[in-house]
């Protein structure tokens, strides 16, 4: 995929709120700044981390305009667009505004527990009818299935607008075996923290980052030494990072990240039910790391 070609790092950017619980759009406005100034190679908008499915249409689409008003083409962007009635989600795809965005990333639909078959043709009804190159999103801890290596590889060779996945299954053997059998130009990028940078050593393309959204230099040039394989320098970062990123999901997500971005002072830490904001202790236990790492 040639728009991004080249870029390793993007964020699954979260939806700040107001506290009455509104979206928050200048808030939103700053963090989308703060990123990009920080380095961070492309963003998505509204993936599971921006709570997409507490906004209603009007909201939604209000983001979508915001993230396009604000990053102006300055680096790719990324509207996530899923769910589980594959017939709905086709309408969708059929008449969703994409102006200004760059692909599409859509998760596996979630709750029904689809069978192999059931992703492969999912995904193959949405690349019929996709208005921008599409990336799969595995992330099977919050789905209730895993697409295996097997069906990826599958809709990658078989998909005429499928360019990528993003794979979130912390399973390295899994993420291995899609980028040693992938077709040339596939990118493979990490959705799991924790596993993102041993991924890109073994070949994968970047990562999507809930962590990279609060630390975004650090997990950048993790990402980066990963891809020139400087493995001493990729493993010390790696263990840099990995517990705040264990603090980031210890009470869900993004209540974790709302945190450090409250922190950081470019929002507040409010979610939508069902979620709840994170405790005092959880706060506490990650302001070292926001004094700490970049």
């Amino acid at each position: 995929m040639s728009v991004l070609k080249g870029a390793s790092t993007g964020v699954a950017v979260i939806t700040p709120f107001t506290d009455s619980g509104d979206v928050d759009f200048d808030a939103l406005t700053r963090i989308i700044h703060f990123l990009i100034d920080q380095g961070v190679d492309f963003l998505v908008a509204l993936g599971t981390t921006g709570e997409s499915v507490t906004l209603t249409t009007g909201e939604k689409n209000a983001v979508f305009s915001t993230f396009v008003k604000q990053v102006n083409g300055r680096v790719p962007l990324l509207m996530g667009l899923g769910g589980n009635n594959t017939a709905a989600l086709v309408q969708e795809f059929k008449h969703v505004d994409v102006t200004g965005f760059d692909a599409i990333l859509s998760v596996t639909p979630y709750y029904n527990r689809p069978s192999q078959e059931g992703l492969y043709q999912h995904y193959m009804a949405l690349d019929a009818v996709t208005p921008l190159p599409l990336i799969l999103y595995n992330v099977p801890g919050r789905t209730g299935v895993n697409m295996t290596a097997e069906t990826t590889l599958r809709i990658a060779k078989d998909a005429q607008h499928i360019v990528g996945v993003k794979d979130a299954s912390g399973d390295l053997k899994q993420g291995e075996e899609i980028i040693g059998n992938a077709p040339k130009n596939f990118l493979v990028f990490s959705g799991d923290d924790e596993t993102a940078i041993p991924l890109t050593l073994l070949g994968g393309a970047g990562v999507i980052s809930v962590a990279a959204g609060g630390f975004p230099k650090t997990f950048i040039a993790g990402i980066r030494a990963a891809i020139a394989k400087n493995t001493e320098k990729a493993n010390q970062i790696t263990g840099q990072l990995l517990p705040v990123i264990d603090l980031l999901f210890k009470e869900g997500n993004p209540t974790g990240i709302k945190a450090v971005s409250s922190l950081k002072n470019l929002s507040n830490d409010v979610v939508r039910l069902p979620l709840v904001k994170a405790s005092k202790d959880l706060t506490a236990a990650l302001r070292p790391f926001v004094e700490q790492l970049d």
